[in-house]
């Protein structure tokens, strides 16, 4: 079947979209009007001159759910008059498939291109991918895969070999914003004709709880025009109360892109560094009910375990990084209280900055200091050539030394008495302390009997 369709008339295709979904309306139907993606999309990017220049390949769309997969397909299909199938990976099977390829080989025959998109190609199984490869080899189709699953894992190698992987980022706040403002000025497809008033800031919030889904976004905005009133002047009036009755959460000061993400955090990460649980926890919430993206949070929770715990309590990376994901696994609002849990363990842990001040002053030594080369006794001698000029010359094996202990000097010359890494008495640093000045002992004695 082909993508384009005749004039809307009762009953057609066209009417039929008017009265579909506002989500599915709006889909952008050129490359100038398609909103994000800029990174593989832009002037003069390898994706949009090869779209520009009619040279399709396969290839396999990657990113999350909202980001324009499907419609970005669509818009290659019609940019190049192909036509365009669209293939869902729930519902077909290899009988399905063999008729579609079937088809499409007897398009070819009469000169037509036919650009198969599957979405979900990650549900296929191994049986059901390979049916494509003799297709796709033979130039009989141009396969769009969409997944929001990593390809490396999830689409069998033959397949991936012969098709292009673009990763989609999820939109920004600002291109859902902008989504969301055409939407209210397109009279044809959206919905310009209603006279709809909305405030920014709540278009602007709408943009925010959609986390990047620009599907979810309009849908919000549907939802909330739909339970709407007019006034007296018959405009469609959304206030915050519609909204958060449409997105079924309380609205709150947030910004995602702006300062008070920054402040938030900031404030998580402060009460975390003072031991205070009940303010991490409220911090916490407040991004999470704010429609903050969990895994966010967890990446900043992990550079807390790092920075502010360390070795402290080393289990503290540990708890961060399963938080992390948990999160990844089943999102919000399940993986509230595992990032909750982590939060409170930051918050208890005991705390030292002696990795953040070591690592700080190495990272200035490597930038300031003269890069020494490598000593000549900590080289690997990997051929004949190498053991001669005396690579690994000197090298002592700390494993057959009676106390696991040599004296080898392994900074360079330069940096030979520097100690970056100072433990406190804090949790298990304390042991590290009393190792590491034990070792230093052992070596002090071992060059003075020398």
């Amino acid at each position: 079947m082909g993508l384009f369709e005749p004039p809307a008339t009762e009953g057609s295709p066209g009417a039929e979209r008017r009265k579909s979904p506002l989500a599915d309306r709006m889909r952008p139907e050129t490359l100038e009007d398609f909103v994000g993606q800029l990174h593989i999309l832009g002037p003069d990017k390898p994706l949009r001159k090869l779209i520009e220049r009619d040279e399709l390949h396969s290839m396999i769309l990657w990113g999350p759910p909202g980001s324009g997969k499907t419609t970005l397909a669509m818009i290659v299909a019609r940019r190049t008059r192909s036509d365009f199938v669209k293939f869902s990976a729930v519902l077909s099977g290899i009988k399905e498939i063999k008729d579609v390829m079937a088809a499409a080989e007897k398009a070819r025959g009469f000169g037509r291109r036919t650009i198969l998109f599957i979405d979900e190609i990650h549900r296929f199984n191994k049986a059901q991918q390979d049916a494509f490869l003799p297709y796709v080899e033979r130039g009989d189709i141009v396969l769009i895969g969409a997944t929001t699953e990593n390809p490396s894992f999830e689409v069998i190698s033959p397949l991936l070999s012969r098709a292009k992987v673009y990763m989609l980022s999820a939109l920004s706040t600002d291109e859902i914003v902008m989504l969301l403002e055409r939407a209210l000025r397109d009279e044809r497809h959206g919905l310009g004709s209603q006279r709809i008033a909305i405030a920014p800031e709540l278009l602007k919030q709408m943009a925010v709880f959609a986390n990047g889904d620009a599907r979810a976004a309009l849908n919000t905005l549907e939802t909330a025009v739909s339970a709407a009133s007019r006034d007296e002047q018959g405009r469609v009036l959304i206030t915050e109360k519609i909204v958060e009755d449409a997105i079924q959460r309380k609205m709150l000061l947030y910004d995602k892109a702006g300062e008070e993400h920054y402040n938030l955090i900031s404030a998580l990460h402060k009460s975390v560094r003072n031991s205070d649980p009940d303010a991490a926890l409220y911090w916490l919430g407040r991004m999470l009910e704010a429609g903050e993206d969990p895994l966010y949070i967890a990446r900043r929770m992990i550079r807390m375990a790092s920075e502010d715990i360390g070795l402290a309590d080393p289990n503290a990376l540990t708890v961060t990084v399963n938080a992390m994901q948990a999160a990844h696994f089943v999102g919000m609002p399940e993986c509230d209280l595992a990032l909750a849990e982590a939060a409170v363990y930051l918050s208890l842990a005991p705390k030292s900055n002696a990795l953040y001040v070591g690592y700080g002053e190495v990272r200035s030594d490597a930038q300031k200091a003269i890069a020494e080369p490598v000593p000549f006794h900590l080289r690997n001698p990997v051929t004949g050539l190498m053991a001669e000029v005396g690579y690994g010359k000197g090298y002592q094996y700390a494993h057959e030394a009676p106390d696991r202990l040599t004296d080898m000097q392994c900074l360079p010359d330069n940096l030979k008495d520097r100690h970056y890494y100072r433990p406190t008495d804090e949790g298990f640093e304390k042991r590290l302390k009393e190792k590491m000045a034990a070792i230093r002992e052992w070596k002090t004695k071992r060059r003075q009997k020398e």
